[in-house]
């Protein structure tokens, strides 16, 4: 066990750096949609190229950001019992949720986005509005998110095997949105 520990915690270090990074694209995103603005209105000059890095970037915050939020337990749920349950019982519905739904999904999704994005790769696509960026490092985003989905469900699995064979204390506190 502290071997596949050490692995998730590796995991956890990668999908922090990389939603610590989606934190910036978010910046990032605000100020090119800010300065694409002013020129456009300043100067009567817009590229769609500034556009297309938007939406690259939010591209970036949202696949990327998805491990990040998984590991901190922060992701949409559909609550039908889980708040209701001991933490035993969140920790099974956490571990059947992920290797029955998560994991076959993101492997899966991973799978089909490869040769998506290989074939803009190797065709050297470009976005068909004037001035506009190639397409495929978005569709790299994909592939890249994807996994790291993966990885990160990977390690959640490991954190909530731990803890059921008492290796580890997992903090399974949900509250229900207001709504």
């Amino acid at each position: 066990m502290p071997v596949f520990l050490a692995a998730s915690r590796l995991i956890d270090a990668v999908s922090q750096f990389m939603g610590k990074l989606s934190e910036y694209m978010v910046l990032f995103c605000c100020l090119i949609s800010a300065t694409n603005a002013l020129i456009r209105y300043t100067f009567n000059y817009s590229s769609n190229g500034w556009l297309e890095i938007q939406w690259y970037l939010f591209a970036f915050v949202v696949v990327l950001g998805a491990a990040h939020t998984l590991r901190m337990n922060e992701h949409v749920r559909v609550d039908l019992i889980y708040g209701s349950v001991s933490d035993r019982a969140r920790l099974w519905i956490d571990t059947i949720g992920l290797i029955v739904f998560l994991l076959p999904a993101c492997i899966f999704l991973t799978w089909l986005c490869w040769p998506f994005f290989w074939l803009s790769y190797v065709q050297h696509e470009v976005s068909s509005n004037a001035g506009g960026l190639i397409r495929w490092p978005v569709k790299l985003i994909l592939v890249a998110g994807f996994g790291l989905l993966t990885l990160q469900g990977l390690s959640e699995l490991i954190k909530r095997i731990a803890a059921l064979t008492g290796h580890l204390v997992v903090e399974t506190k949900y509250e229900k949105p207001l709504q």
